[in-house]
């Protein structure tokens, strides 16, 4: 919480509402859900706009431009005297990070590769209005960033035996606990929430879908539980498949 009653501007410049989550990018709805966990007032700008670093989701502080989802919560922490992990223990503080680090570097990597080159590449270039005749360029542009992250020089099925690695992971360690370290959220269930929110609702008919939704159910039960906790206005913040042309910002 803000250590004092004088409410910061903060503004998410982000790329629009998604289909059946809040938004297409897991940073995004990691971001989100921070300030919603940390009781922050703050506005959304959706306009394809990017940051002078060429990223998106950033953040306007009191006009001044902040990038990057993990750099932008540190930020808001040391500005307004915000831990949302002060029930942590230090072991706990590490496993935290290193379950970060899988799923934002490693997990989110499998969900590119579902979406744009694998499963939804057709789906999801209707929904963004990517023109056919101009299909190959982010597919040329994906190719090109998974290769270099190393997981797209693997086959699909060595990419999903990866996928399902982290996943499984992460179910065995949240096992019945509410939250991944027990009864109260911590900063690293938005993390989580965020690159999971995809596969919960925004992979269809992809193995990932699969893993979540069937086979490692725990996993499905937390993101409905994120959702509930934290977005009683879910349905308001989706465009329901395109159904919607305005939802709430």
């Amino acid at each position: 919480m803000a250590s004092n009653n004088q409410q910061p501007s903060i503004v998410i410049r982000q790329i629009g509402r998604g289909p059946y989550a809040p938004s297409l990018t897991p940073f995004a709805v990691k971001l989100e859900t921070y300030m919603r966990m940390a009781k922050l007032q703050y506005t959304n700008s959706h306009r394809r706009k990017r940051s002078k670093k060429g990223k998106v989701p950033f953040i306007e502080f009191n006009g001044q431009e902040v990038n990057d989802s993990s750099l932008i919560i540190e930020f808001l922490n040391e500005k307004l005297n915000i831990d949302l992990n002060s029930h942590l223990t230090p072991s706990e503080r590490g496993i935290a990070r290193a379950f970060q680090k899988m799923a934002e570097e490693n997990l989110y990597w499998c969900v590119v590769l579902h979406r744009w080159i694998y499963d939804n590449r057709d789906w999801i270039m209707k929904l963004v209005g990517v023109p056919k005749i101009m299909a190959w360029l982010p597919v040329r542009l994906v190719k090109k960033q998974t290769e270099a992250q190393g997981i797209g020089r693997h086959s699909y099925e060595e990419m999903v035996r990866i996928e399902e690695g982290d996943l499984r992971a992460m179910s065995e360690f949240l096992d019945t606990k509410p939250f991944f370290f027990g009864d109260n959220p911590c900063e690293t269930d938005c993390a989580l929430f965020g690159q999971l929110s995809q596969l919960r609702w925004q992979l269809p008919g992809t193995k990932g879908e699969y893993f979540v939704n069937e086979k490692y159910t725990n996993l499905r039960d937390y993101c409905d539980r994120m959702k509930t906790t934290f977005w009683p206005d879910w349905d308001d913040c989706i465009t329901h498949g395109g159904k919607v042309k305005k939802p709430k910002s």
